[in-house]
């Protein structure tokens, strides 16, 4: 049974950094890619960042492109989410999940079978 447990979330304001950790059991971590989502109240939850099980392929939005770094460490089966000059705007619940299939590093949130509980950020102004 696949689980992902996010930790690192909290309250910071505009600027400052939060880093993101998503620990995964289940099954082997360096064979599937890892993606972060977010959640704002009232609006479907987006795509952030996703990564291949060897760290060969990344990907991001536009919005977090040069401040969000998406890494994992597959010896921890940890997959971390560093975020950087926060802005109000991304303020949101943060999942990590895993896809269905092995070796695919999608980015559609419906091609991903398993998340976490999320952790919530919040940024102040």
């Amino acid at each position: 049974q696949v689980q992902l447990v996010e930790s690192g979330g909290g309250l910071v304001q505009a600027g400052e950094s939060l880093r993101l950790s998503c620990a995964a059991s289940g099954r082997t971590f360096s064979n599937y890619g890892m993606g972060w989502f977010r959640q704002a109240p009232e609006k479907e939850r987006e795509f952030v960042a996703a990564i291949s099980g060897r760290s060969t392929s990344i990907y991001y939005t536009d919005s977090v492109k040069g401040r969000f770094t998406i890494s994992r460490d597959n010896a921890k089966n940890t997959v971390y989410l560093q975020m950087n000059n926060l802005k109000p705007e991304d303020t949101a619940i943060y999942y990590c999940a895993t896809p269905y299939s092995i070796f695919t590093v999608p980015r559609n949130k419906n091609d991903y079978g398993y998340w976490g509980q999320g952790t919530q950020v919040t940024v102040s102004s």
